[in-house]
């Protein structure tokens, strides 16, 4: 290789490096915002992420430009509309994937099997599978939503929070007579999930419980 033909692969992985770490600042911030609900300013970002208040004005730029952050009136950086609606189109996708250990536990506890996810402080019904031979079983209705702090579903997404991975037991908490078992979907990046069943008599969760937690892994493989 020729003098000049070494500058210049050394420029191009110069250039790529560059391109590399402006792409993973500009992922980490996002990331930040996300995972802060009363926003951030530009301040707090660049200390979190060790960079210049400069070169996160730069970065916020291009993320608004793609209206994945915005800034709001008091000039926090929060999510943009371009966020909600990437994960709007990601929803039919891992709720596909889901679908066969979502299927296998309703048929196994005999309940209806739920995937839920976090959206914000609530808990939203992703996906519901029914199962086929009880002849009465809750109607989860998908897309319906309620506080994190309430319901298993809920509970065991803040449980995985703290690093806990193994099942909840609720009853009665969102519907009077509705008894409900869930465990957080483990390790999957960037999504915080519960896979639960809920049912019109109890539970034994010594029994189920262990069902719903290997469903839960069963749900994080698929979606690896």
């Amino acid at each position: 290789m020729g003098r000049r033909e070494s500058a210049s692969y050394a420029y191009i992985l110069r250039v790529s490096s560059e391109t590399a770490q402006t792409l993973d600042r500009g992922l980490r911030l996002l990331q930040l915002v996300a995972e802060a609900p009363a926003g951030l300013t530009v301040t707090e970002a660049a200390a979190h992420l060790g960079v210049s208040r400069a070169v996160v004005y730069r970065l916020a730029t291009t993320l608004g430009e793609h209206g994945m952050i915005r800034r709001d009136s008091a000039g926090r950086l929060r999510l943009g509309a371009g966020v909600l609606h990437l994960a709007r189109r990601a929803q039919p996708l891992v709720a596909d994937a889901a679908l066969p250990a979502l299927r296998r536990l309703a048929e196994q506890v005999g309940a209806t099997a739920h995937l839920t996810v976090a959206e914000g402080g609530e808990a939203l019904a992703l996906v519901a599978v029914e199962p086929s031979w009880t002849q009465f079983h809750v109607a989860y209705r998908t897309g319906s939503r309620h506080p994190l702090a309430r319901g298993a579903a809920g509970q065991a997404i803040l449980a995985g929070r703290e690093g806990d991975h193994g099942y909840v037991a609720s009853a009665g908490q969102l519907q009077p007579g509705a008894y409900g078992v869930a465990a957080p979907v483990p390790g999957v990046e960037g999504m915080e999930a519960s896979v639960g069943v809920v049912a019109l008599s109890v539970l034994d969760a010594d029994v189920v419980g262990p069902q719903v937690v290997a469903a839960a892994a069963a749900v994080a493989k698929a979606l690896s």
